[in-house]
């Protein structure tokens, strides 16, 4: 091979594929002849690429675990090893592949185990990045394919052909960290707050903000158009508890200690996914709860360090005694409520940091190493995005959520086509306006599903209203925050919200929305769960209590062999709902009230199902194969859960309100 090869040894090829025989077949031994090819899976996960259990470890023993979670047919063909004992050093898969988390394990397991090369027909915009960043080549160039096959050898030339300039000079550098290191030691803004506000072309609120934090580099245009990869800084940037131990590992092995973090102020550090670790069956099936411990200690080690401001876990029994003073919650939803702010730049190593977008601000997600690096640099990269806007009109039927308006838009034929996948979703019509912060952070928040970017909605009085109320400051909210009459979007769907009945996603991926009246067969429900970054709100919450104050009124409570499970997004939400008295009917009806944190929507807590037959309807944003357990998990909006809990099969409130016209006597 050639010093510009990309591989450093004859092809071994896996595709994975739909076919279970197929893949063992390859893992055995067989190779398949050029031109022929099992039929590829697409909507791989990095959940199915490494599953929540492996992500205790940050090293190479990574290596051992890539697809362990990848399901063909009903079957889980790939086993621990698999991939190095075969030698595989290139994968092919089909469309969009890398969806869902932003976990930079996935490509660190792969490229761990030998793999040098990933082909797809097209990436998720947050994997392919953290591929870039470690050194993980892709491409999505089906036709090298058979040229692998044939013993022909593939350059890194060819790989990043295509690629705008920023991803092609990473990819060649070796990664973000060795740019970054030679590229990034002096940054400096690239246009001033004045002139981002000034003369120019009509542009969006999304082009406006990043244009205000856009930074001057050797190795950037100064002027940002669409497909280019850009340097920006950011107000705020946050990591978890599965992230740092790995970021730190990265940084010290290649700076040494300690550490020169650039604005250390605006770092702030969450525990938000392990509180109810020793209750996940999850990992104590694995036997890895010390491995999470471990985890943990690696990033209070780190924040201590550094004198990172840090959001620690809540466990049940520090929250029996707890008198106000342990501010935590999921890290999403603790930035809105405590940091992030209309104008500013959010970024955080999580798929839904879009969460702060309902207030007007640009978050999103990045991985381990986009974050390591802005960590030392200031400076977080980013490749700008075309933009669509969501004209949702009209205005919802009573019942009809937000969680509702996003099922219908993952199941648009344009959505699931991929005309979403990296792009800004920017939500503007009658309904947005009328939606409240909590419900509008579901949409934003779940961008992460509709394969974007992140989302964004203008701020307007509503949003004042949220920072008077919640936080007690003025909104700050100026003239400019808005996109201009003629800026430049994709496309735009429009969206009529006042036709919208409830939706549910059917299990395996949140793009499976069905309107529930549609459903002739009613799946039981074993387990119905509340909660998450997308609907552990207090909006969220008051829609639990309405449905369960009412059927409180009926005398109704849990039929048996249902568990409900009820937990808050952050001890504000906790503390609101105490007292409003909400926690009163949540116990009457026999629900388990959990203290905040990620829970079950992350396999990491109660409400995650122990067995495969066991159903679930859940308010957390992605149902995707293992996700919250073995069993099958239906998504649905907040009504919808407490109803389908109170009946034990999936209904939706007005269903069963039709069931129980009378209050008790």
């Amino acid at each position: 091979m050639t010093a510009s090869s990309v591989l450093d040894a004859p092809a071994r090829l896996l595709f994975l594929a739909r076919d279970p025989a197929c893949v063992a077949a390859q893992l055995g031994g067989a190779a398949l002849a050029p031109g022929l090819a099992c039929a590829l899976r697409d909507d791989i996960s990095t959940d199915e690429i490494t599953p929540v259990p492996i992500l205790t470890h940050f090293d190479e023993k990574l290596g051992r675990y890539p697809y362990t979670g990848f399901r063909a047919g009903d079957t889980l063909p790939i086993g621990v090893d698999a991939v190095r004992r075969a030698g595989i050093n290139v994968v092919v898969a089909g469309k969009r592949y890398g969806k869902g988390s932003s976990r930079e394990h996935s490509p660190m397991a792969e490229k761990s185990a030998g793999v040098r090369l990933v082909i797809a027909e097209s990436f998720e915009r947050i994997y392919r990045q953290n591929a870039d960043n470690i050194g993980l080549y892709t491409s999505t160039d089906l036709g090298l394919v058979e040229r692998l096959q044939r013993g022909e050898c593939i350059t890194v030339d060819e790989i990043v052909a295509g690629r705008d300039a920023l991803a092609a000079a990473i990819v060649k550098a070796g990664g973000l960290l060795a740019f970054g290191q030679s590229q990034l030691r002096a940054v400096a803004p690239a246009v001033s707050g004045a002139q981002a506000g000034g003369d120019g072309p009509p542009r969006t609120l999304f082009e406006k903000i990043v244009l205000r934090h856009l930074l001057r580099t050797a190795a950037t245009a100064g002027e940002p158009v669409q497909g280019a990869g850009v340097f920006i800084r950011a107000d705020w940037r946050f990591i978890h508890e599965y992230y740092t131990g790995m970021a730190a590992h990265m940084l010290h092995a290649r700076f040494g200690r300690p550490l020169q973090l650039a604005d250390p102020g605006r770092i702030v550090v969450f525990e938000d996914h392990t509180s109810y670790v020793d209750e996940s069956p999850n990992h104590v099936r694995a036997g890895i709860v010390p491995n999470v411990r471990a985890m943990c200690q690696a990033q209070r080690d780190f924040a201590e360090a550094y004198g990172l401001r840090q959001h620690r876990t809540l466990t049940e029994a520090q929250a029996a005694v707890d008198t106000g003073g342990n501010v935590a919650g999921i890290s999403h939803a603790m930035m809105a409520e405590h940091y992030a702010l209309p104008g500013q730049v959010v970024v955080g190593t999580d798929s839904h940091t879009p969460h702060s977008g309902a207030l007007g601000c640009v978050a999103f997600g990045v991985g381990t190493t986009d974050m390591a690096n802005a960590f030392v640099t200031g400076a977080v990269r980013l490749t700008m995005p075309a933009s669509l806007r969501i004209d949702l009109a009209g205005a919802p039927p009573p019942g009809i959520t937000a969680k509702d308006i996003v099922l219908h838009l993952l199941a648009l034929p344009e959505i699931r086509a991929g005309a979403g996948v990296g792009k800004v979703f920017e939500f503007t019509g009658e309904a947005v306006a009328g939606l409240s912060i909590d419900e509008r952070a579901t949409l934003t928040n779940m961008t992460a599903e509709l394969g974007g970017l992140t989302g964004i909605v203008a701020p307007d009085a509503e949003t004042a209203r949220f920072l008077r109320e919640r936080r007690g400051m003025d909104a700050g909210i100026e003239p400019w925050m808005r996109s201009d009459p003629g800026a430049e979007y994709a496309a735009t769907l429009r969206v009529d919200c006042a036709a919208l009945s409830p939706l549910v996603a059917a299990p395996g991926d949140p793009g499976n929305g069905v309107p529930l009246s549609s459903l002739n067969v009613r799946p039981r429900i074993d387990i119905a769960y509340g909660g998450s970054c997308t609907a552990g709100k207090r909006e969220d919450f008051d829609h639990y209590h309405a449905v369960l104050a009412w059927a409180v009124q009926r005398g109704l409570t849990l039929p048996d062999g249902v568990a409900l499970y009820l937990q808050y997004g952050t001890t504000a939400v906790r503390d609101y709902c105490i007292a409003q008295g909400y926690d009163r009917t949540f116990a009457a009806v026999g629900a388990r009230i959990l203290q905040p944190s990620c829970g079950a929507c992350a396999n990491c807590g109660p409400g995650s199902s122990t067995d495969a037959s066991q159903v679930t309807v859940s308010a957390i944003n992605r149902n995707f194969p293992g996700r919250s357990g073995p069993g099958s998990v239906w998504l649905a909006s907040p009504p919808t859960v407490m109803a389908s809990a109170l009946a034990g099969e999936l209904v939706s409130f007005a269903e069963l309100q039709a069931r129980y016209p009378r209050p008790a006597h």
